[in-house]
């Protein structure tokens, strides 16, 4: 893969990815997301996300909306527990105008405290509507549960009660203690002059930290397995299963999305969903995650079942987790599951915004891009011997915590 890297005079980097369409993708990746707050910040990173579109120093947030939509562009951002991310999506002649946008609202956003007050609304609707979703605020639980009493824990939209105490002077401390040049990266996929693309930066985005205060970030204490059942008055059981896993930087994380993959992916032929669905016809959706962070991670199951059923799926799943501790895979079955996973790889660089964003994820985190190829040959040196190995580790029984809503 060719790419170009540059870091400008005040610590932040670039990353080009030349690509010779008509449409450039481009963005801010901030390394601060929800747990980087305390506990009376909870919602914090996400609320400034949201607050990034409603005036700068030089625009109003109507300003902000039309000066990409006018041209066909987009602007959007994001909050997950590690980043936040602004990004647009223009046609190539409108490039610079996307860059100095992104750099105006995330450095010098100003927070209007009217725009505050109308917003908190909005997010606390989004809280209220979330709730209303068992199927998907299991997993924000489920995590709280793993991670208890540390920030990775906190659901990331925050709590309404702190929301609506929060001012413009919060959200200013917040941003400069967090937004910090060194702590991001500007990706570009484009067809864009590389050296140009260095002197916009440093054109646009001249300021030093304004803050020099350190942010350290404690990861979490001791996991303990817990069993929870919480009566949501469902028509269904929501059920998740899980514990703590390989972090972002550990040996084995290739070979836990492998693994995680054959469990319970997105393909049919999972083997959760042959057996629970395919089957034994107990449930709509079944699967299996996996997420890493800086310095932990999380695996999970998760599954909706008619309340007579539930017992019943727990064991198919255990017995699924059970089989891959005890046996190796066949070889023609790795194989397979190999290429699958390859497959999945590659369709999914081919959808270029998901790859602009990983490219720059990949960068912040790892200071380096792998290419399909590279990945391909991790890949495929995965044994067998391997995943069973990180099977025993992960899938150990007495580890288990779960959460049901029933």
């Amino acid at each position: 893969m060719t790419y170009q890297t540059y870091t400008l005079s005040n610590g932040l980097r670039i990353i080009h990815k030349p690509d010779t369409t008509a449409v450039t993708y481009c963005g801010l990746v901030v390394n601060t997301g929800s747990r980087d707050e305390t506990d009376q910040e909870q919602g914090m990173a996400h609320f400034i996300e949201h607050m990034l579109f409603k005036g700068t120093e030089k625009r109003r947030s109507g300003h902000i909306i039309n000066r990409l939509e006018n041209v066909g562009g987009e602007l959007n951002a994001y909050t997950s527990k590690e980043e936040t991310v602004v990004y647009a999506i223009v046609l190539n002649e409108y490039f610079e105008r996307a860059m100095e946008l992104v750099f105006d609202i995330a450095f010098h956003s100003t927070f209007p405290q009217k725009e505050i007050e109308k917003e908190v609304v909005i997010i606390v609707d989004e809280i209220q509507s979330y709730n209303d979703s068992p199927s998907e605020l299991i997993f924000d639980d489920f995590e709280e549960m793993i991670f208890a009493n540390h920030p990775i824990g906190h659901n990331i939209l925050g709590r309404p009660e702190l929301l609506e105490q929060y001012t413009t002077g919060d959200a200013v401390r917040f941003v400069r203690k967090h937004y910090k040049p060194e702590e991001m990266v500007f990706f570009v996929l484009g067809d864009f002059n590389f050296e140009q693309l260095i002197r916009l930066g440093e054109k646009y985005l001249k300021q030093e930290t304004k803050n020099t205060e350190s942010v350290v970030r404690t990861s979490p204490t001791t996991y303990t397995p817990v069993r929870k059942e919480i009566d949501k008055n469902t028509h269904q059981v929501h059920f998740m299963m899980g514990n703590r896993s390989y972090d972002l930087y550990h040996p084995n994380r290739l070979g836990m999305y492998l693994l995680t993959n054959i469990l319970g992916g997105p393909g049919m032929n999972s083997l959760l969903n042959l057996s629970i669905r395919e089957k034994h016809g107990l449930v709509y959706n079944v699967e299996s995650n996996y997420q890493p962070f800086t310095d932990t991670g999380m695996w999970s199951v998760y599954f909706g079942c008619d309340t007579e059923n539930a017992a019943r799926c727990e064991q198919l799943v255990l017995a699924e987790l059970q089989k891959l501790r005890e046996q190796p895979l066949s070889e023609n079955a790795l194989k397979k599951y190999k290429l699958q996973l390859v497959g999945q790889i590659a369709i999914s660089s081919e959808q270029k915004e998901n790859f602009a964003l990983s490219l720059g994820k990949s960068y912040l985190r790892y200071g380096k891009i792998e290419d399909l190829e590279i990945v391909k040959q991790r890949i495929e040196a995965l044994t067998a011997e391997k995943l069973q190995e990180i099977a025993i580790e992960m899938y150990n029984p007495d580890e288990l915590s779960v959460l049901i809503y029933k």
